[in-house]
């Protein structure tokens, strides 16, 4: 069975062909808290910084990773920290 980590990675590859992804997993950090389901897999935060992003407004941008993840936060993402960067917002 493939882990989140490793859907969240290739869809994120696949649709915005990142310069930088990194996908953190928190589910520890949260482990008793509400969201937990005892997977592990429930609390992600997200850095991507991709040019796909470029003259999209913070909230366009999130709308288009929960719209990719959709399935994901059906189905067991509980939080999703997103940071969400074109490449010259990164190398300022």
């Amino acid at each position: 069975m493939e882990q989140m980590t490793d859907k969240i990675k290739h869809k994120i590859e696949a649709a915005f062909s990142p310069d930088l992804l990194e996908i953190r997993n928190d589910s520890d950090k949260h482990r008793g808290h509400a969201g937990d389901d005892g997977s592990g897999e429930s609390h992600f935060h997200l850095t991507i910084v991709s040019g796909v992003f470029k003259d999209k407004s913070r909230i366009d941008r999130q709308r288009m990773v929960h719209t990719l993840l959709k399935t994901e936060l059906n189905s067991g993402i509980h939080a999703l920290a997103l940071v969400l960067r074109t490449p010259e917002e990164h190398n300022r």
